[in-house]
């Protein structure tokens, strides 16, 4: 009789999670960068995303380890993650689906991501470094489909360069 209780309960417990795990939200905001002088897209926690130009959904450069430790990917738990892209963020949210089951958070087709170096809401240390075959900006809030300024043309894809941050030994 224990052992039926039991099960029933860890099945009551796994349903549980699913249903929270089904309605979980995905929330993308704005706010303004006093260090770019801009609006920007932040995650929840208000953190700076960035894209890596040229890169896009169906062109990814950022693919190592590597990259993936100095530019951690916004992930999503589940496919069923709901994507809302608060006030200022234009542009469509999507789910890229990258190898071992990542499930990445891409807007208007690109990629999204952090950058290492940024510690506090507000900060983007990553805005213009060439590394990993293009150029880092963070996503304007204004335009998001392509991020950067809109003069500057997209760059062929080249071998990872040295960041000029001063302190990265790579």
């Amino acid at each position: 009789m224990r052992w039926v209780g039991a099960t029933t309960l860890a099945l009551a417990a796994t349903s549980a999670t699913i249903s929270f795990a089904a309605s979980t939200t995905m929330m993308i905001g704005s706010a303004p960068s006093s260090q770019l002088g801009k609006q920007v897209v932040v995650n929840a926690q208000g953190r700076t995303l960035y894209a890596l130009s040229p890169e896009t959904s169906k062109h990814l450069l950022c693919k190592s380890s590597e990259c993936f430790k100095r530019w951690p990917p916004v992930t999503v738990p589940s496919r069923k993650t709901k994507l809302q892209a608060g006030p200022g963020v234009h542009g469509r949210l999507g789910i890229l689906h990258r190898s071992k089951g990542m499930l990445q958070l891409t807007l208007g087709g690109r990629p999204l991501y952090r950058y290492a170096r940024d510690h506090a809401k507000g900060d983007a240390n990553g805005e213009g470094i060439e590394s990993f075959g293009g150029t880092w900006h963070a996503v304007s809030a204004s335009s998001t489909t392509t991020p950067g300024p809109s003069s500057t043309p997209p760059m062929a894809p080249t071998t990872p360069t040295t960041p000029t941050t001063p302190g990265y030994g790579y």
